[in-house]
């Protein structure tokens, strides 16, 4: 592979954030990629709106954004995974994501076939 760890970080966010305005309707305020060996640990922050922070006062509307949040991002992660292996010619076998409704911010983290980290 003849990309740096780091252009090929920012492309992995720059797809992401891509992804996130044409299949949320909105974007995260900022994308951080980050290359672990075989994985690619992602920290969007600013997911949340300001009405989802208010119903998050109380921890059924917590329990309801986190639930409304994660099956909107897991409907569409095959496309994230299509652009990851375009870009780095390796799949993703797995996907894990999360949102804090404290922070307002997302981690993914994209599990890769192969060790991407090593071939940089």
């Amino acid at each position: 592979m003849d990309k740096t760890k780091g252009v090929l970080e920012a492309e992995i966010s720059k797809v992401l954030t891509h992804w996130e305005k044409n299949y949320l309707g909105r974007g995260s305020v900022s994308v951080k990629s980050d290359i672990l060996r075989d994985m690619v640990v992602v920290v969007l922050k600013g997911v949340l709106t300001p009405a989802e922070y208010s119903v998050c006062q109380e921890k059924e509307g917590l329990l309801s954004i986190k639930q409304m949040r994660n099956s909107l991002v897991e409907s569409g992660v095959e496309e994230i995974k299509e652009a990851l292996l375009t870009i780095t010619g390796i799949e993703v076998v797995s996907f894990h994501t999360d949102v804090s409704t404290i922070t307002g911010e997302r981690i993914m983290i994209f599990k890769f076939s192969e060790d991407l980290q090593s071939k940089l």
